[in-house]
């Protein structure tokens, strides 16, 4: 029995072992990391431009960092500008959907305009935007794909709610006396949730995706701070010379890091919302 109840928890988790991964990395790295003695400044200019070996397995950069140490450093910063992004337009996006649901009527029917137009736009444009309204850096990055998002976590939680609304268990809770806000947080919100965090599973690879090109094109996260675009783009020049590594390693840990994160929201999607395909 109970190894039978521990293959079945192995088969669960499969899906989220990467991510689990990813998250450890990202939040132990850099301090396991520091406690040697490494640090993602770290320079050492006779060391420069050195090509992956047993010293460093990433290579070094122009001016000596070791990029492995840079990788793992941006692994934390990426994760907590995608986590913190997702969730806040996670929480004013399901505010707004559930509100419009609720509401009904003309309400509703302009909420779906002003969703349909905001969804309208180049999303990457009105980030460029919006990143440069607010300036460079990480919570710069944040708002910006925070912001670009909201339509769609709007859009899925208006849908949740408007299918539940009307079911017979929120009829019954009407009849008990329940108000309708407390059965659109006690009953519609809760039901509502394992697809929102599916889709917001999935949306953190995006989230990383938006933050890293807004990196490498000069409007987000600014050097001398260790982010995979920013990464990216300082090796990007130095690949036409033979740097290959300084460009390789970021990109691949970027596109591995997308991936796993997709394939762990496709995951949950399949466990948790009816008639979804993994």
């Amino acid at each position: 029995m109970r190894l039978a109840l521990g293959q079945h928890f192995f088969v669960a988790c499969r899906p989220f072992a990467g991510l689990i991964c990813i998250a450890m990395i990202g939040c132990l790295g850099p301090s396991v990391l520091g406690f040697a003695g490494l640090h993602a400044d770290q320079a050492d200019v006779m060391a420069s431009l050195q090509p992956p070996s047993r010293h460093h397995w990433f290579g070094t950069d122009e001016i000596g960092r070791d990029l492995l140490i840079r990788v793992v450093a941006a692994t934390r910063l990426d994760l907590m500008m995608a986590l913190s992004a997702v969730l806040l337009s996670a929480l004013c996006g399901g505010m707004l959907g559930a509100a419009s649901a609720w509401c009904g009527g003309k309400v509703d029917r302009l909420f779906q305009r002003v969703v349909d137009v905001a969804m309208a736009f180049p999303l990457f444009v009105v980030a460029l935007t919006l990143a440069a309204v607010f300036g460079n850096g990480a919570g710069s990055v944040v708002l910006a794909t925070a912001l670009i998002n909201i339509p769609f976590f709007a859009r899925l939680t208006r849908t949740e709610i408007a299918q539940r609304r009307a079911l017979p268990y929120v009829d019954a809770a009407r009849l008990d006396g329940w108000s309708s806000v407390r059965i659109l947080f006690c009953i519609l919100l809760p039901n509502s949730l394992p697809s929102l965090i599916a889709h917001a599973t999935t949306n953190i690879g995006w989230a990383m995706l938006n933050g890293a090109s807004l990196s490498f094109v000069g409007m987000g996260v600014r050097p001398p701070a260790a982010e995979w675009g920013t990464l990216i783009a300082d090796g990007a020049s130095a690949f036409i010379g033979g740097q290959w590594w300084l460009v390789t390693f970021p990109a691949l840990a970027l596109f591995l890091t997308v991936l796993i994160v997709n394939q762990a929201g496709h995951a949950l999607r399949a466990r948790f919302v009816p008639g979804a395909q993994p």
